[in-house]
C-alpha cells in the first residue's frame, strides 16, 4: 500500500504513515525545485486529492512527462533494441549518510544505472525510482537526494518515468531502473572478446577506493570535485565505441573482477601489463586493480582498430591483451617481465 509516482494505490484503508504520504510530499518538493519551466510552491501538509496530485506531477515533468498512468509508455527509436538495467542501492552498503551528502547519494544511485547503459554502448531513454525511507529521515535529506538524482537525469535528458515509495524499517533503500536503447545488433556485450584482442580502460582507476579508505580513516571530507561522490557515466565515449569494441563492461566491482566477467563470458584469458594500468592520483595499484566504483569502461578491441588516446574528452589506455585460455586465467605482467596470476579481488556481494 504505497504511493506510486503514477496512479496512487487506493486499495483498502490505511493511515497516513502506512501509505507513506510524507514521501509523496518529499517527492513533490524535490520535483518542484527541479522544474525549470514553471515555479511551483508546495508547502507540505495533506497531499492534494488524487487527480490533482497526478496532474501536478505531470505538469512538473513538462510536456515530455511520462507520469500519470499505471505504466509508462516508452517509444524506442526506430531500428533500436531496448536495454534495461536495475540496481539496488542500500544504506550501509553502497553509501553512508554520515559520509555522503544526500545530493551525492541521489547522483550515485542513478549514475550506476547509466553506467550499465554505457557498458552496452547504449543511450538512456528513461529512469525509474523506487524509494524506501525510514520515518526519521529529515525532509531536507529527501529533497537533497531528489536534487542529485533528478539533476543527473536532466543532464542526460531522460525523464523520471515512474517508481514507488514506501517506509523502510531499516535504512534508506533506492531501487533504480534505467531503460536505454542501442541500434539493432550494435549493443556491445561481455561475450565478444577474442584471443589477440587488446584490452583498454577509460580514465583512471582506484580513486573511489582511495577516497573510501580515507573516509574510513577519517582523513577525508566531501568534495564536489571528487569522482567518488559524483561519478560521471561514460555515455558519450560508449557511443563512439559501437562497432569498435568487441566486448565491454563498466568498472563497478573492480578491474580484476570485471575483467574476469569478460573472460568467463567470452571463454578467454587475459594478460594485463602492470605498468600500463592508469592509477588515479592518491590511489595505489592494488586499489586500481581491485577497488571498484570507478564507473569507467573496460573493453576489448581488435588490434586492427586504431583508437585515439582520448575520445569524447576521456583518456583511453591500452593495458593488456586477450589470450587463448580455456580456463579463463588472468595474468599480470610485471615491469621486469615476470608473469604472475591475477586474482579476482574486487567487490562481490555475499563474498567470504
Amino acid at each position: 500500500m504505497s504511493r506510486q509516482f503514477g496512479l496512487p494505490d487506493t486499495g483498502g484503508t490505511c493511515t497516513r504513515a502506512c501509505r507513506g504520504d510524507y514521501l509523496a510530499d518529499a517527492l513533490l518538493a524535490g520535483l518542484a525545485r527541479e522544474s525549470s519551466r514553471r515555479a511551483y510552491v508546495y508547502d507540505g501538509g495533506v497531499p492534494l486529492p488524487e487527480r490533482q496530485l497526478i496532474a501536478r506531477i505531470r505538469k512538473m515533468g513538462g510536456r515530455k512527462s511520462l507520469i500519470g498512468d499505471d505504466c509508462a509508455v516508452l517509444d524506442p527509436p526506430r531500428g533500436h533494441e531496448l536495454l534495461v538495467t536495475t540496481d539496488l542501492c542500500l544504506e550501509g552498503v553502497h553509501f553512508r549518510r554520515d559520509w555522503h551528502p544526500a545530493q551525492s547519494v541521489g547522483h550515485r544511485c542513478l549514475a550506476r544505472g547509466l553506467s550499465d547503459i554505457a557498458a552496452m554502448a547504449g543511450g538512456p531513454l528513461a529512469c525509474f525510482l523506487s524509494l524506501g525511507l525510514t520515518a526519521e529521515i529529515p525532509q531536507d535529506w529527501v529533497d537533497g537526494f531528489l536534487a542529485g538524482f533528478l539533476g543527473l537525469a536532466k543532464k542526460f535528458r531522460i525523464p523520471l518515468a515512474g517508481g514507488d515509495t514506501g517506509e523502510s524499517p531499516h535504512g534508506v533503500i533506492a531501487d533504480v531502473m534505467v531503460v536505454g536503447s542501442a541500434p539493432r545488433g550494435k549493443a556491445v556485450r561481455r561475450s565478444g572478446a577474442k584471443p589477440g584482442d587488446l584490452i583498454y580502460v577509460t580514465g583512471a582507476l582506484g580513486g573511489s577506493a582511495a577516497t573510501l579508505g580515507r573516509l574510513r580513516a577519517r582523513q577525508a571530507r566531501f568534495s564536489k570535485s571528487d569522482p567518488h561522490f559524483y561519478p560521471e557515466p561514460r555515455i558519450a565515449i560508449a557511443r563512439k565505441l559501437r562497432g569498435v569494441a568487441s566486448s565491454m563492461i563498466d568498472l563497478s566491482d573492480g578491474l580484476s573482477t570485471d575483467l574476469a566477467h569478460i573472460c568467463e563470458e567470452s571463454g578467454v584469458g587475459a594478460e594485463v601489463e602492470i605498468a600500463t594500468v592508469p592509477v588515479a592520483a592518491g590511489a595505489m595499484l592494488e586499489q586500481a586493480l581491485h577497488g571498484g566504483e570507478d564507473y569507467e569502461l573496460l573493453f576489448t578491441a581488435s588490434e586492427k582498430k586504431k583508437l585515439r588516446a582520448k575520445m569524447a574528452g576521456v583518456s583511453v589506455r591500452k593495458i593488456g591483451r586477450v589470450t587463448r585460455d580455456p580456463r579463463q586465467m588472468m595474468w599480470l605482467r610485471t615491469p621486469d617481465g615476470q608473469r604472475v596470476p591475477m586474482p579476482s579481488g574486487g567487490w562481490e556481494h555475499f563474498g567470504k
